[in-house]
């Protein structure tokens, strides 16, 4: 194949979709807005399934890097009840099949597997265009252009690329996250590193749930769910860190201290991430010459996949163009056939909402249990 690939967004998608391609021999050049790799942090903790996740660094041949960045008993899970009742203690035993990494980490293996002119970094993208004959035009925030007659957006939420096959946009869920950091976890907190154990730590509650991680370097990372409206969480002023902290903590009064400490012990100003979703089902009619793979293409509520099918839809993608290097709009629609099917599914999660009366510590083990018997209990 000698047309060349012009991908938009140098995520964990569109990285996987270029390794791919390179190791089939398939010119790629990535337009990233981002000034460099360390512009900014790169998230925390990502599980990745070796149903899907793992499947796609297979495609890539990426496999033995993926396992020197592993962080080893991560797997490890507990369910706390609101009054820091430990209801599961699960080990890392390492059969789990979801291995976490750091998800910058994950993303250096990626850039690091391709060459060093391949991402041509900051180069935000102002508009795209159609001219016509499966070709389109992707304008700069600078003034310059590209033309190209194969464009991927792999540009997450807010693509770009995404109003050339569809009106879709992303919705808010009715749900935001704040984010905390609490840096040396063992000597500096203690109780709340005792809480979270080796791996992950789950608390759910009806409208309100703490979810953390243990990272790298003994750094426990929270993700404080809460169920409200935009305009309530505008109303906080998250520049003043003690401010934000102790009024978000509020709405987790009567909670065990080791839980709240996640909250009130923040080493960095807490982060607001309001969570938005495209259309469950979201799909558009083949337009030649353009596609999109992860956030761009099947935006959900965060569930534990979206890395991971980004980086699956990256390495099928890639794979189908390599299948069909005379005809991309058959790779295209091949891929497309297989991703929509897949995203929809994945998006109808078996969590309760976090609004759900089942969003409790009970319910969330009672599913689990249900889950195992129903796995059990399945033919071979």
């Amino acid at each position: 194949m000698h047309t060349p690939v012009t991908i938009i967004g140098a995520g964990l998608g569109g990285l996987t979709l270029a390794r791919v391609l390179y190791v089939h021999g398939i010119p790629v050049t990535v337009y990233e807005a981002e000034s460099s790799p360390l512009a900014r942090a790169q998230g925390g903790l990502l599980d990745i399934h070796d149903y899907n996740g793992q499947l796609a660094l297979k495609a890539a041949r990426l496999m033995d890097e993926f396992h020197t960045i592993v962080l080893e008993g991560r797997q490890a899970l507990r369910v706390l009840d609101r009054d820091g009742t430990v209801l599961l203690d699960r080990a890392d035993d390492g059969t789990g099949g979801r291995p976490e990494v750091q998800r910058g980490d994950l993303r250096q293996v990626l850039l690091g597997s391709l060459p060093a002119d391949t991402v041509r970094w900051g180069h935000k993208v102002s508009r795209t265009r159609a001219l016509g004959e499966g070709r389109h035009e992707v304008t700069f925030a600078d003034g310059g252009t590209v033309v190209t007659s194969l464009l991927v957006g792999a540009d997450g939420a807010w693509s770009r690329v995404r109003p050339l096959l569809s009106t879709a946009t992303p919705e808010y869920i009715g749900k935001s996250v704040v984010e905390t950091y609490l840096f040396d976890a063992g000597a500096r907190h203690p109780a709340a590193a005792k809480a979270v154990g080796g791996g992950m730590l789950i608390a759910p509650s009806p409208g309100r749930e703490i979810f953390a991680h243990r990272e790298k370097d003994d750094t426990l990372h929270a993700y404080v769910g809460l169920s409200e409206p935009q305009d309530w969480f505008a109303a906080i002023d998250f520049a003043d860190a003690a401010t934000a902290t102790a009024r978000i903590a509020q709405e987790f009064d009567g909670w065990a201290a080791e839980l709240t400490a996640l909250i009130t012990g923040s080493d960095v100003t807490p982060v607001l991430r309001p969570l938005y979703a495209l259309p469950t089902g979201h799909r558009w009619d083949r337009v030649p010459g353009v596609t999109l793979l992860g956030d761009a293409a099947h935006l959900a509520a965060p569930n534990g996949e979206g890395a991971n099918l980004a980086m699956l839809d990256g390495a099928e993608l890639g794979t189908a163009l390599a299948a069909h290097p005379d005809d991309i709009e058959t790779a295209l629609a091949e891929y497309e056939q297989a991703m929509f099917p897949r995203s929809a599914e994945t998006a109808t999660d078996e969590m309760p909402g976090i609004d759900s009366a089942d969003n409790t510590a009970h319910g969330l083990i009672n599913m689990f249990t249900e889950k195992s018997q129903r796995v059990t209990q399945a033919p071979n």
